[in-house]
């Protein structure tokens, strides 16, 4: 939502306003930078119900015909309420007091990363212990268990590692997750072990963590789900051993409504890299075509996804049938190389173009998430042009390398967060 107005409140009739609202009845003169005049909140309950009516006073400020509807524009940043809800720059807490409720989301560079000295003092927990990060109050516990094994020139991740690697990586990592639920997917033995989905939000959890409740969950699925919004929850979240992350393809703004469409190059075990990287290479053809942006991104284990921003008012239904009308023209010019059978044992090796990933609570690794894989690979961005390099891999950054690719080239996928961008007729 916008900030419509903004400007002061003074009550007048009374020398309590608490008293008067409680009461049913206040008076208060405003003086904004769109509205102004006196106005008269009154209580009108009945049957237990308690709503609220508000007047403006027939005063030297009342304007007959005046209409707020004319005048759509934020006193803030100027954008109208589709533009600020495709592209948030924070998200207000309602738990939280006045001062304290706005968080910070949008662009790399809105959270900060955290200090030395708030590293020096991670460092010196041992085991475990209390952590300060960004104002935030930390609980760390056996820091030193090692979650992910090293591979080949790539050292073990142990959970401090994977703590310092979640804050330090946050002011590019959270522009994907903050104002979205998001899937935890935890190793509390290490990645040797299996893991297990968390979605639902433990009673345990700190209450500066942001969370949403899902008015639409049955009883027996996950109501309160996890809102990673600050480096602080970023680190959270490691502690708890969640290696991967998996956050909603939609926001709070209305979880019906995805940001994203998403491609899935998805391999078989007879697809080899080059064929992933051709079906991407693909797909990016039929999408210039289109005139359509998206950007693709490695995964980490062995495909590729291709993130295609879309505006407001899409269904994850529209999305689906534009990414399965798109992946089904790729797949037809490579027929040998895609099945399009639901089940893995029946696509006889190869590789699958995803299109049902397009689904609400259905989500992909996020931007920047460890894998669960020796050597703790990370899912990166990479621009198309990086798709012809000989030297990449799906799994060719690592949690203790990605960040010198930040620092070098940036995220590519970042330009296009909240873009409000309209999916051609197919």
């Amino acid at each position: 939502m916008i900030v419509w107005d903004r400007g002061t409140w003074t009550a007048y009739k009374t020398d309590d306003p608490a008293k008067a609202i409680a009461d049913g009845e206040l008076h208060f003169s405003v003086k904004g930078d769109k509205l102004a005049g006196h106005f008269m909140l009154v209580r009108r309950g009945h049957d237990g119900e308690d709503n609220w009516l508000l007047f403006h006073k027939d005063d030297e400020d009342a304007v007959p015909g005046w209409d707020p509807e004319e005048h759509p524009l934020s006193v803030k940043s100027g954008r109208t309420n589709d533009e600020v809800a495709a592209a948030p720059e924070a998200l207000w807490r309602g738990d939280l007091p006045a001062d304290r409720a706005e968080v910070a989301v949008g662009a790399a560079g809105h959270w900060p990363a955290p200090t030395d000295d708030e590293l020096v003092a991670l460092d010196a927990l041992g085991a475990g212990g209390r952590w300060n990060l960004g104002g935030r109050d930390l609980r760390l516990t056996n820091l030193g268990k090692v979650l992910l094994p090293g591979a080949e020139d790539r050292p073990e991740v142990t959970k401090r590692d994977l703590v310092r690697y979640h804050a330090t990586v946050a002011p590019h990592m959270l522009p994907y997750l903050a104002g979205r639920p998001v899937n935890l997917h935890r190793f509390p033995n290490g990645v040797d072990r299996e893991g297990f989905w968390q979605k639902e939000v433990a009673g345990t959890a700190p209450d500066w963590l942001t969370t949403w409740r899902n008015p639409e969950a049955r009883p027996d699925k996950s109501e309160v789900y996890a809102v990673l919004d600050s480096p602080a929850a970023l680190a959270w979240a490691a502690n708890l051993a969640a290696v991967e992350l998996h956050p909603w393809t939609s926001g709070l703004r209305d979880v019906r409504e995805p940001d994203w469409a998403l491609i899935d190059v998805d391999p078989g075990e007879e697809t080899t890299f080059a064929d992933v990287v051709l079906l991407a290479r693909l797909h990016g053809e039929a999408l210039r075509h289109l005139g359509v942006e998206g950007m693709p991104k490695v995964t980490g284990r062995r495909g590729i996804q291709i993130w295609v921003p879309v505006r407001a008012g899409y269904t994850f239904e529209q999305t689906r049938a534009w990414v399965r009308k798109v992946s089904k023209a790729v797949g037809s010019t490579v027929p040998e190389l895609v099945s399009w059978e639901w089940y893995r044992d029946r696509r006889g090796g190869l590789a699958r173009l995803d299109y049902t990933q397009n689904v609400g609570n259905k989500t992909l690794v996020a931007p920047f998430s460890a894998r669960p894989a020796p050597g703790a690979p990370v899912s990166v961005p990479i621009t198309w042009d990086e798709l012809a390099d000989p030297d990449l891999r799906p799994d060719r950054w690592t949690v203790h390398t990605v960040l010198d690719r930040l620092a070098e080239t940036g995220d590519p996928l970042h330009p296009l967060i909240g873009r409000a961008q309209e999916l051609p007729e197919l």
